[in-house]
């Protein structure tokens, strides 16, 4: 028996009573996702990306462990929220036009303690002294540096438009911006560098791209690495009580961590590890969330009807943001269907040996987006789960 047939096995007796569809978390592909993470910063601690668990009790776990600390949240109201659940350390990664949210986070010490913001411009200074509707709390801000590669004068990018910040000067104008705007404290500094953290390298049947991904992310590490030192330094020029310079992702753990000026790392996806992470030579890791489908059809010799499971994710619609099929090995989607919203026909030998009623797993391809469709996740240990916690969407909260 192959080490997923036995995972297989393991999920159907865990779940025998359970009716699909439904989520799990295998605890100790979890934690071990955890401790690799871990061992892979060398020693600095990793800030966890909450859209990647969306899960109290899961974050809870993780942030229980040593070498985390810290929550990266991606909306101010998500982040409000689990300031108020009792998380004390929360940095908002994206800007909020949130004025509700502005107007609550400046009138309460506790919540202007635990959150932090994020700006990559002026305005957004102005437009939360504008929301502050009486509040007077001060409010901790984060810049953040955009970190793609430019080539040839700036006519070639490579790396997600986020941040309009790219030099060093940009990023020291606008803490200066921040210095002289009452009411607002310069805390830290963010570099997500996604065509590094987020692309794979190793993509299989495909040897020469992968090759330009590992070289274009050789060049990348190198340039951000210079540029962004010197942005701090230009930073704390300005802000000598910067509290930390976030960067990385699960990609990039160990390559990040190796710049002195970066104090913290950014991970969340390697808990999970969805389908988009299974094609790095920098680290691999242990499928820890899946979900389930029931065989509800058998339309004849090698294919099963199983019921939804079109979960697509986000970005740029392709193949490669459908789940997959992963156990029992060897399913595949009918080219003509691919993953259907409410019944999905999957090929091959497999599937005549499943009968009505029994579970096909799958992986979806973003960490964290599973949980938009569960209200809970089964916590499994070895072939029993232990627990089922809520996800947000199970605490009645979509916050995107």
């Amino acid at each position: 028996m192959t080490a997923r047939s036995a995972d297989r096995a393991r999920y159907d007796r865990a779940t025998a009573e359970l009716d699909a569809p439904l989520a799990i978390v295998d605890l100790a592909a979890f934690d071990a996702n955890a401790d690799d993470l871990v061992r892979r910063a060398g020693g600095k601690p990793i800030r966890v990306a909450s859209k990647s668990v969306r899960c109290r009790a899961l974050l809870e776990r993780v942030l229980a462990r040593e070498g985390f600390a810290g929550i990266m949240s991606f909306t101010l109201a998500e982040s409000l929220w689990l300031a108020r659940s009792g998380f004390e350390d929360v940095l908002l990664a994206y800007p909020s036009a949130d004025r509700a949210g502005f107007a609550e986070l400046t009138s309460d010490p506790k919540l202007a303690a635990a959150v932090t913001v994020m700006i990559d411009d002026p305005a957004q200074l102005r437009l939360i002294d504008a929301a502050r509707d009486g509040g007077r709390e001060e409010v901790r801000v984060c810049l953040e540096l955009d970190t793609a590669l430019k080539l040839l004068g700036g006519r070639v990018r490579i790396g997600a438009r986020r941040s309009p910040l790219h030099s060093p000067a940009q990023l020291a104008d606008l803490a200066r911006a921040v210095a002289r705007t009452p009411g607002f404290r310069l805390v830290g500094i963010m570099a997500y560098e996604g065509h590094i953290a987020g692309v794979g390298d190793a993509l299989q049947g495909r040897p020469l791209r992968s090759r330009a991904i590992r070289a274009m992310q050789s060049a990348a590490r190198r340039e951000l690495a210079a540029r962004r030192a010197e942005a701090v330094r230009a930073v704390r020029a300005v802000a000598p009580d910067l509290e930390f310079v976030n960067g990385g992702g699960t990609g990039s753990v160990q390559h990040t961590a190796a710049e002195d000026s970066v104090t913290e790392i950014a991970a969340g996806s390697g808990l999970y590890v969805p389908r988009l992470f299974d094609n790095y030579t920098s680290f691999s890791a242990r499928p820890a969330a899946l979900f389930a489908q029931p065989v509800v059809r058998r339309p004849g010799v090698g294919v099963v009807t199983v019921l939804g499971g079109g979960y697509p994710a986000s970005g740029a619609a392709g193949q490669d943001r459908s789940p997959v099929p992963y156990l029992p090995e060897g399913l595949k989607y009918d080219p003509q269907e691919g993953a259907g919203e409410v019944q999905t026909p999957l090929l091959g030998s497999p599937a005549d040996d499943l009968r009505i009623g029994d579970k096909v797993w799958f992986r979806h391809a973003k960490a964290g987006e599973l949980c938009e469709r569960f209200d809970a996740l089964h916590l499994i240990e070895g072939d029993r789960i232990t627990a089922t916690v809520p996800t947000y969407r199970g605490e009645g909260h979509t916050f995107l």
